[in-house]
């Protein structure tokens, strides 16, 4: 029987380059950035001032910047 895992999604701070903050998710306890090319692993902890967002706020980030609301649902599980 599979368990799903589901993710959280999180709301970087602003910057000069990304102006409406980036996009990350939790998976199995896995932190992961959204990148050009998809979701990236990141290492360490939570970067500070990156909040909880939910789901349709994310996917109103993702319209926002352009970005399909599938990738929502290809957030890596870990091993």
């Amino acid at each position: 029987m599979e368990v799903k895992v589901e993710a959280t999604f999180l709301r970087g701070e602003p910057s000069m380059a990304h102006p409406r903050g980036r996009l990350m998710a939790v998976r199995g306890g896995r932190l992961h950035v959204l990148a050009p090319d998809g979701w990236d692993v990141v290492g360490g902890a939570r970067p500070e001032g990156a909040r909880p967002i939910s789901r349709d706020d994310a996917a109103a980030w993702c319209l926002f910047e352009g970005i399909g609301e599938e990738v929502l649902d290809a957030v890596p599980v870990p091993d």
